[in-house]
Formats: structure tokens, sequence, C-alpha cells
């Protein structure tokens, strides 16, 4: 989707709500342009977080969930924290990369324990965040 979506947004196409979306998040990551420019979903891409790489693919992705939740305002009162953030940090991209350490954090306790996402523990945390900044 993401290569899709960006080779269309390029060619001027018509994008489809969640192409939009996609390529919104490509627009505010110019460093990944080249990797979507010159690679092809096709292509064995691997990346190692012991080696200090960020799976691109990965990170886009944790925008487009925290983009969600904000729109959703799910869990309750997520957008309330956002907007709080945003205005604290005067930047909406580093209030979604903060909130995005929470979720990423969530979503690796889940899946340690073979459980939901607690909701809850997630909000919090992205409450602490505006207690840190």
């Amino acid at each position: 989707m993401f290569y899709a979506s960006w080779a269309k947004y390029k060619g001027k196409e018509q994008l489809t709500p969640l192409e939009q979306q996609i390529a919104n998040v490509i627009i505010d990551h110019p460093e990944y342009h080249p990797l979507l420019d010159t690679t092809s979903a096709e292509d064995d891409l691997t990346y190692f977080p012991e080696l200090d790489q960020t799976n691109p693919f990965m990170h886009m992705g944790l925008h487009l969930a925290i983009r969600d939740q904000i729109h959703t305002n799910r869990p309750l009162g997520i957008s309330k924290v956002f907007q709080s953030l945003e205005k604290q940090l005067k930047s909406r991209l580093e209030a979604e990369h903060q909130m995005m350490d929470c979720l990423a954090e969530a979503l690796w306790q889940a899946q340690r324990t073979g459980t939901p996402p607690n909701e809850q523990q997630f909000l919090n945390a992205c409450h602490r965040l505006l207690k840190k900044s």
C-alpha cells in the first residue's frame, strides 16, 4: 500500500481516502522518499533494530495508527492528550512520534503477554508525556 499510494500520489492519480492518508504520512517523511522511489514491495528489505535500524514501514504504520486513534478519539481522551502535547511541543509530528513510542510499547506488551493491548495503560503513558515535556 505504501508503494502504490506513493506512486499514485506522484503520478497525480486519484487516491482513495486510505491512500491519501498513507501519502500524507510519506510526505511528512522525506527521508523515506528515496526508498519508496528506488525499491519495490517485492524487494526483500530487512531492518535490524539491534543495529539501530528503523523499519520505515513500521514507523509510517504507527503514524497511521496514531492518526486514526486521534480521529476516532479511541481510547477516549486520546484526542485531547494529542492536542495538548502538540501545543506543548509546537509540533504535530513530534507529538505523534512521542505517542508512537507509547503505542509501540503497548503493542509489544500485548504481544509478550498474548493479550489485547491495554488501552488504559496506553492512554496513561500518553498522559505522562505531558508531564515530561
